[in-house]
């Protein structure tokens, strides 16, 4: 058995938490990449990678940090994940299609730099295909899972790559970003999305969406972490020709804050909450020591017409054209539509000229209004289900894109943070938009109000800790579950996610004959396997009513977890399992009734 083995990583990690314990001897990198494999390989079903992490392409990588010193090389043992329409040099590059692959000889100029600076990459992450979406619902190798609720959607299109971070399996990660899939999948899995200005990181290597639009992006747990890959990236790139020289100085605060005048539209099943949890935000950006100023954003909705109904789309069509008409077949469906609306009779040369005349005059505008400031708004106004997105998927994908869109074509560079929740596991996020030479602005607004929540975070930890009501641990094995129907009662109850965690090797799980198909966990006197399950926390005052509610043959009883210790759970009498169908070869609901 190795160190790794008897230990485990923390669910997040992070640059700080590697530095210190790989200065500690606690861990060695790797340790860490078997550690994220063997992460990686437990949760399969999410589609969070298409090359996952193995040490056959990893090992080259482990072995040149003997060579290097740590105090040479800032990102030294840093596990990254890479989006993969990125090139990692000997490791196709899918752009979400397999017929489209190739195999480049060389990094990316971002992967290269990173790599210089000691990082290392453990795979390639799903996309929505061609980078064309933001949604995580687009991809033939499955849709990309929630980090927190896995009925919804991940956002788009550097789905992976946010989930892969937001699952502890990679400290930070690329994506790329044209129309805000750098930033809505940081807001749906609370990661913090960093997108600088265009230009100032290299996108040589990097399939094209709309190449005169595209930026290589960083989701992390922090803003720390992220700047301190911007560091290693940022430069003049030599051979791109989309490459410039922009510098961003020392963090700084805004002469003002500004926020939409009016309000703004929310969608999607949790609209509502998407709107509170606006207006608690708002709330808590006023209390900051900022002018407020509030202005019309009509103009940022303009631009973004400009780009998925104007010409650019084009672009992507001058890009992929030929493809899509050589491999019709290997293209996802709604992938085809959009990309084939680039060749409208309508995007000729005369409608690109009206667009980017109209466009530089809200560039003009833009420049006035934010100089010396920044933009606050929504990241996204809501979020939709899976389900909902497969569906529904072009308005759905219309509507993650309502507040985002218009960055890159107003030449914005961007941070989205976290900004609590909508609703339980759900996080909400806001994004601060700068000048392309302005980005010191953003870092520093941005320091400033995730200073401000962990200060309010810790102060409500205090006051919770003095006041906190009795609680117990509950195990729950089927309906109760994250995601399933009865998830709701829980909640409902008060009651918090823990942890996933499993049964002493002495169950059986059965699927009782009712409607809808409930489990039975029955404990054996001999044999038995052990069952996958979810550890909650309940308020004692709730958890009477929510036990004596419960129908037989299901009742609580103590449930012995694979540590030995017990906890209150779901159990079933016997009798009721003489007659239903026994599952426990399955080793959980989750695998009996997927979602």
């Amino acid at each position: 058995m190795t160190k790794a083995d008897e230990k485990e990583l923390p669910e997040q990690l992070t640059i700080a938490w590697l530095r210190d314990n790989y200065e500690l001897g606690a861990w060695s990198p790797l340790e860490v990449v078997a550690a994220i494999i063997q992460r990686a390989e437990s949760e399969r079903e999410m589609n969070i990678w298409i090359t996952p992490p193995s040490l056959t392409h990893i090992q080259p990588y482990l072995d040149r940090l003997i060579d290097i010193n740590p105090a040479d090389a800032p990102l030294w043992g840093i596990p990254f994940a890479i989006k993969d329409n990125i090139d990692l040099a000997g490791v196709p590059t899918t752009a979400g299609c397999a017929a489209y692959a190739y195999t480049p000889e060389e990094h990316a100029g971002v992967v290269e730099r990173l790599i210089a600076a000691g990082a290392i990459p453990v795979g390639k992450t799903n996309l929505d295909q061609f980078a064309t979406g933001l949604v995580g619902a687009r991809s033939p190798y499955g849709d990309t899972h929630n980090a927190l609720r896995p009925e919804l959607i991940s956002g788009g299109s550097s789905s992976g790559s946010a989930v892969a971070v937001a699952r502890g399996q990679a400290a930070f990660s690329l994506g790329t970003d044209t129309a805000g899939s750098g930033r809505v999948p940081a807001a749906l899995n609370r990661l913090v999305g960093y997108k600088p200005s265009l230009g100032a990181w290299p996108t040589t290597g990097v399939v094209p969406a709309c190449a005169s639009l595209d930026c290589v992006t960083v989701f992390a747990h922090s803003l720390e972490d992220a700047l301190a890959v911007d560091e290693a990236v940022r430069g003049l790139h030599a051979d791109d020709p989309w490459s410039r020289s922009v510098d961003r100085e020392a963090s700084r605060l805004p002469q003002a804050l500004l926020l939409p005048d009016g309000p703004l539209t929310f969608y999607g099943p949790y609209a509502s909450e998407y709107e509170a949890a606006w207006g608690r935000a708002v709330a808590r950006l006023k209390e900051l020591n900022l002018p407020i100023a509030y202005v019309d954003v009509a103009m940022f909705a303009q631009a973004a017409a400009i780009l998925y109904e104007g010409p650019w789309v084009a672009e992507r069509w001058a890009a992929l054209g030929a493809f899509v008409d050589e491999n019709p077949d290997a293209i996802y469906p709604v992938t085809e539509r959009i990309l084939r609306s680039g060749a409208a009779a309508e995007h000729d040369a005369a409608s690109v000229f009206r667009a980017m005349h109209r466009l530089q005059r809200i560039k003009l505008e833009t420049r006035k209004l934010l100089r010396g400031a920044v933009l606050a708004m929504p990241t996204c106004g809501g979020t939709w289900t899976r389900e909902q997105v497969l569906a529904d998927p072009i308005a759905t994908n219309r509507d993650m894109g309502r507040y985002t869109n218009h960055c890159n074509l107003l030449d914005l560079c961007g941070v989205a943070i976290p900004a609590g929740e909508a609703a339980p596991h759900t996080p909400f996020g806001i994004t601060l938009f700068g000048l392309a030479d302005e980005e010191s602005l953003i870092c520093g607004a941005a320091e400033l109000i995730l200073a401000d929540a962990s200060a309010s975070a810790e102060a409500a930890a205090v006051a919770c800790a003095s006041a906190a009501p009795a609680t117990t641990l509950v195990a729950v094995c089927g309906l109760h579950m994250r995601g399933y129907p009865l998830e709701w009662q829980m909640l409902g109850c008060g009651a918090r996610f823990i942890r996933e965690d499993e049964t002493a090797a002495k169950y059986s799980l059965v699927k009782l004959p009712t409607t809808p198909a409930k489990p039975g966990l029955v404990k054996r006197e001999q044999g038995g396997a052990a069952i996958a399950l979810e550890v909650w926390e309940m308020p004692l005052d709730a958890f009477g009513g929510f036990a004596a509610a419960i129908p037989a043959p299901l009742g609580i009883g103590k449930v012995e977890l694979r540590d030995g210790t017990e906890v209150p759970g779901f159990v079933c009498e016997a009798y009721a399992a003489a007659g239903a169908e026994d599952v426990t070869a399955l080793g959980g609901w989750r695998q009996v009734v997927p979602l």
